[in-house]
């Protein structure tokens, strides 16, 4: 019998589709304006074997409710918006497709690194209401210390792209294994280590109970005067609030954010009347190379699994599952 695969969006791009396809499988959307609810009412009436989960919740009650669900990819690497604990507790793997988006999250903090060093948003929209703001007090970023909070795959390219325009690189990821290599990056122990230093502080790490609000009142004030804050990782890491008022006050020189704590950003948010603010609409893993490397990982997580086929136990977030 096919399988029947729910994915949490109203498409799937042809390089996974083709693959679900191809095994004959039934292939579930959730329309555009739909939301959690949809997903439950889905799960709780039809036989869904694997989910291929992209922004909208999956909720506990979601997972609970669908009996015959046996394996959860998410098309992507974040998994806050999965209930891992409610998965893991039916004994249900959920699969990540790590590296698939790296390149173009990598991409992305660049370019909210220069546009933020340069100030090129606010120029621009000068420009588009007839005047001529030829700001000369941009950031130089050569010779400057960029710290990382994470040492994933796309701090990595980071940190290569940023040492070759003459920036030092300084490192700080407690889960990362002492021999690993530095791609000639200088790692810290701590936090506090790295925050003084940190002319550029670029984050890279997971939204988890732990990270939520790491990046607060207390560590803005460790930046060094002038510094920017670039965020392609998730908005609540940061404690918003506070990071408006070291923009407001311009204790920062400048933020680059491509994901904020609440999505879609609210009209009246402060942050959209910051001059010294670069937005994306939390984008940086969605160009077309990247939505067909996801969509392609997740697929083959799915089917890998319900196939019984060999699927990578480093791409599961909970495998203590496989204890059971």
């Amino acid at each position: 019998m096919p399988h029947t695969i729910l994915v949490t969006a109203p498409k799937l791009a042809s390089a996974g589709l083709d693959l679900l396809n191809a095994q004959h499988c039934r292939v579930l959307f959730v329309a555009s304006d739909k939301g959690a609810e949809e997903i439950e009412r889905i799960m709780a009436s039809e036989p869904v074997d694997a989910v291929i989960s992209r922004t909208l919740d999956l909720t506990a009650k979601a997972i609970e409710s669908c009996p015959t669900l046996k394996v959860i990819s998410k098309h992507g690497v974040g998994v806050s918006n999965i209930d891992v604990e409610a998965a893991s507790a039916r004994g249900i793997p959920v699969y990540v497709t790590p590296g698939a988006n790296a390149q173009s999250v990598t991409e992305m903090t660049l370019a909210l690194m220069f546009a933020a060093a340069r100030r090129v948003s606010w120029m621009d929209s000068e420009i588009r209401e007839g005047r001529w703001s030829r700001a000369q007090d941009g950031l130089e970023l050569s010779g400057r210390t960029l710290g990382l909070v994470g040492f994933g795959q796309v701090a990595r390219r980071v940190s290569v792209a940023c040492q070759a325009i003459g920036m030092h690189v300084v490192v700080f990821d407690p889960l990362l294994a002492p021999d690993s290599d530095l791609q000639g990056a200088e790692r810290v122990d701590s936090l506090q280590a790295l925050l003084p230093r940190s002319q550029v502080l670029s984050l890279h790490v997971p939204l988890t109970a732990k990270t939520r609000g790491f990046i607060g009142a207390e560590q803005l004030a460790l930046l060094p005067k002038d510094a920017l804050l670039i965020n392609t990782a998730r908005g609540e890491v940061v404690d918003e609030p506070a990071l408006i008022v070291a923009l407001r006050e311009r204790r920062l020189y400048a933020a680059g954010l491509d994901t904020m704590a609440v999505e879609p950003l609210p009209a009246n948010s402060e942050l959209a009347a910051l001059d010294n603010v670069v937005l994306t609409p939390h984008v940086g893993g969605s160009t077309p190379a990247a939505l067909a490397g996801m969509a392609a990982g997740a697929a083959r997580n799915v089917l890998g699994f319900l196939d019984g086929a060999p699927v990578a136990v480093s791409a599961c977030v909970n495998p203590n599952v496989f204890d059971k």
